[in-house]
């Protein structure tokens, strides 16, 4: 027995000091790296002392450490930042869908501030800003070398006041200036309206407006349709939208799905990772949807159409959208300040990541630009409602196989058509969207 419980003892030493052995270099190199640590965090004292002392000019020491947090943030990538407590309850505000502003989301390309989109009905969008432009220079200073969050401080300003920004955009030979007054900028998260038997939901942001809007929005135009049966489908509409809340993204998407994942997310950690499912009912009773995208739609927008699309319940229509595969948390700080930081990425339910990539939808549809002489267009619209056909000819016959409620029918479905066509030299994406409902609808087996 001795024995046995030497030998167990012998054998419980030699597994201590084999633990030590190995943990020893690891323990060593991780006191190295902290040590580090503190030699740089010790170096970032003794130079926030030198500035304080040195410095030409006195300089307040609680906006020079917020500079140096911000910097911190932005380093690690264009949509972590820090929020001053100012800041920070402006954002509280526009999550709620009111705001003072010019109305566009804006993120950092190349050192300048690039538009992801206008949102619409605000001052930019009436101004003709677009998704892509690029703001070089805010009433003549340039903001080449600012932060993203600096840069957006130089556009705020009093409501009512006038904004002169600089703009560059792909096509246009040299930047041109844009002047805007500053409004309160009022979000309606959701604009509901009928063309032909097609209802459009125009999605412009996702706050926490969005899905109560939708619900009430989506109700109130199938009532005035006369019932779901009345209705080809739905054109959910996210041109320059450029996102928002991650959980109005999430509803919106289940609204339409009866099943299956919606949306994952994965950070640093795996334990950290979330999955999203759908949850049973469909808004649109199975009814068929077109997705409209843009490179202004982004984010939580992206979300929506890669989910729509992923599950195949929706046809993806317009051009490649943002690329935001990223997920941002605000962390409330000490003082009423908050920090944006980038936590996770999130995934498709096929598993792909847009990040930086986009969604690319199933047909790609341009936005023609607008024509350059438009008044040649009324006469050439003229000319046609001129032309003549046999209705117009004296003595013509008569149709005798129809009845007059028939005949009028046929002149009401030609009215729609008409308007249809009217449509599409405002809006050529959205006429392309309701054509492909009414191709879906006419091929639907009867019920």
């Amino acid at each position: 027995m001795r024995k046995f419980v030497m030998a167990a003892l012998g054998g419980s030493l030699a597994g201590i000091l084999a633990t030590t052995q190995i943990a020893g270099p690891l323990v060593a190199q991780e006191k190295a790296k902290n040590a580090n640590v503190y030699e740089q965090l010790d170096l970032f004292g003794d130079i926030f002392e030198r500035i304080r002392a040195q410095y030409v000019e006195e300089v307040d020491a609680s906006k020079l450490i917020e500079a140096a947090i911000d910097g911190m943030l932005t380093s690690l990538d264009p949509h972590s930042s820090y929020l001053s407590p100012d800041d920070a309850a402006a954002m509280r505000v526009q999550t709620r869908g009111e705001f003072g502003g010019l109305g566009i989301e804006v993120t950092q390309e190349e050192g300048f501030v690039k538009v992801v989109s206008p949102i619409d009905g605000t001052p930019a969008d009436e101004a003709g800003i677009e998704a892509g432009d690029f703001i070089t220079h805010v009433n003549g200073e340039s903001v080449l070398g600012l932060t993203l969050d600096k840069a957006v401080e130089m556009m705020r300003g009093p409501v009512g006041s006038e904004i002169v920004i600089t703009v560059v955009r792909k096509g246009e030979d040299e930047p041109f200036d844009v002047s805007i007054i500053r409004d309160t900028i009022k979000l309606t998260a959701v604009r509901s309206r009928t063309e032909g038997r097609a209802v459009v939901l125009r999605v412009t942001t996702f706050n926490e407006q969005t899905m109560p809007n939708l619900e009430a929005g989506l109700k109130e135009q199938i009532e005035a349709a006369g019932g779901m049966e009345k209705v080809d489908g739905i054109v959910l509409d996210l041109r320059n939208n450029p996102g928002g809340l991650l959980n109005q993204a999430i509803k919106v998407s289940d609204a339409f799905l009866e099943s299956g994942e919606i949306v994952s997310t994965r950070g640093r950690n795996p334990e950290d990772g979330e999955r999203f499912n759908a949850t049973p009912g469909d808004l649109a009773d199975g009814k068929p949807i077109v997705v409209l995208i843009n490179g202004g739609s982004a984010s939580a927008s992206e979300i929506v159409a890669g989910a729509l699309q992923d599950h195949r319940r929706a046809i993806v229509v317009g051009t490649k959208s943002f690329g935001k595969g990223s997920v941002q948390t605000v962390m409330q700080l000490r003082g009423d300040g908050a920090m944006r930081l980038t936590t996770a990425r999130y995934y498709t339910p096929s598993g792909r990541s847009i990040q930086a990539l986009g969604v690319s939808p199933d047909i790609v549809v341009e936005q023609p630009k607008k024509p350059v002489n438009p008044v040649e267009e009324p006469e050439a619209k003229s000319a046609v409602s001129r032309s003549r056909s046999e209705a117009d000819l004296r003595g013509r016959l008569n149709n005798d196989s129809l009845t007059p409620d028939e005949i009028r029918q046929i002149e009401e479905d030609r009215a729609k058509a008409e308007k249809s066509a009217e449509l599409r030299e405002s809006d050529y994406q959205l006429a392309y969207a309701i054509d492909i409902l009414k191709g879906l609808s006419a091929l639907a087996p009867a019920k």
